[in-house]
C-alpha cells in the first residue's frame, strides 16, 4: 500500500484515483467506479464524488493507496 498526500482535508474518489496513479485517465476511473471495481475501506463504492479523508484506503485491481494529509 502506498501513502498519497492530499492538499487539504478531503478529496473526491475520482480525483484520488488519478492522483494516486491507480488509473491512467479520469474516464477510466468513471467506468471502474461505476462497474464496482473500486473499493473504499474494503467496501465497493460506486460514487465518483465520494469524499475521502485521511486514513481512507482505496483499492482497484489489487493495488491500493491510503489518503494522508
Amino acid at each position: 500500500m502506498r501513502d498519497v498526500a492530499i492538499g487539504g482535508d478531503m478529496i473526491r474518489l475520482g480525483q484520488f484515483l488519478k492522483l494516486a496513479d491507480l488509473i491512467d485517465t479520469g474516464g477510466e476511473g468513471k467506468v471502474l467506479i461505476a462497474s464496482g471495481d473500486v473499493t473504499v475501506n474494503g467496501e465497493v463504492d460506486t460514487r465518483r464524488g465520494r469524499q475521502l479523508h485521511p486514513g481512507d484506503v482505496v483499492a482497484v485491481f489489487g493495488r491500493s493507496a491510503r489518503v494522508v494529509p
